[in-house]
């Protein structure tokens, strides 16, 4: 595979417009175990091994037939630095969380947002006015407004290939196998085990939606760079990190 150098990756985020302006806040991973015959679909994003090469933002797109310019996945990155002082691009993978309390579903009119008994929050595209109060309502920008439907539109882990037995495009094609996906109800899946055995946090929202997409090694990346003003911009969370 042709190796990619750090301008030229830069370069096709900016076109892309993959870096998003919003300021990233981190919260302790709550506990979501329980024990259920019905699936619990949740992801785990493993930073020590995402290398920010956008095949996840990619392998979406083309999966989900999603227009140009817009993603239900992108890869957000952020100039810190290493314990030599040297710069290093810290990489955050973003999606929608999938929460157990969706603030964008309060908010639709329609019923068009809708979570179904697995987890999974989705899109009925009949039902949606394109009146975009669930683009605004959601706490980590998740969602847009399709320009050639107009309608709301979304990561939906791609549970299409999930009924089939396949792992989503995004977790598929991850170069770094950073991605997991799994049901949280079950205790021999591989993302239970990991949440398991790993710190993870997850993104913070003042709605208390209850995010299920975990993140480990978020610290590791930035706690260093903790001094700087570029750093205290993009970034804060909680000392206390829950291990399951």
């Amino acid at each position: 595979m042709q190796e990619i150098s750090q301008d030229k990756r830069r370069e096709f985020i900016k076109k892309c417009g993959l870096v998003f302006a919003s300021t990233v806040s981190l919260q302790a991973s709550p506990n979501v175990f329980t024990n259920s015959k019905t699936p619990r679909y949740g992801m785990v994003v493993d930073l020590s091994r995402c290398v920010g090469c956008q095949s996840c933002t990619a392998s979406c797109s083309m999966e989900n037939d999603v227009p140009i310019a817009q993603f239900r996945t992108i890869v957000s990155e952020y100039e810190a630095k290493d314990d030599k002082g040297n710069g290093v691009i810290a990489s955050l993978p973003r999606l929608c969380n999938h929460c157990q309390k969706p603030a964008c579903i309060d908010v639709c009119p329609t019923g068009a947002s809708y979570q179904r008994q697995n987890g999974i929050v989705k899109v009925d595209t009949q039902a949606c006015i394109s009146c975009a109060l669930c683009v605004e309502a959601c706490p980590y920008h998740a969602r847009f407004l399709n320009k050639e439907n107009l309608t709301a539109d979304k990561c939906t882990l791609c549970d299409h290939r999930l009924r089939d037995g396949l792992l989503p495009a995004c977790v598929e094609s991850c170069v770094g196998a950073s991605r997991i996906v799994g049901d949280l109800h079950d205790e021999n899946s591989q993302i239970r085990k990991f949440l398991q055995t790993h710190k993870t946090m997850v993104l913070y929202s003042p709605k208390d939606t209850n995010p299920q997409v975990f993140y480990h090694g978020i610290s590791q990346i930035l706690a260093k760079n903790e001094e700087s003003q570029e750093y205290k911009r993009v970034i804060h969370w909680s000392e206390e990190l829950y291990v399951f």
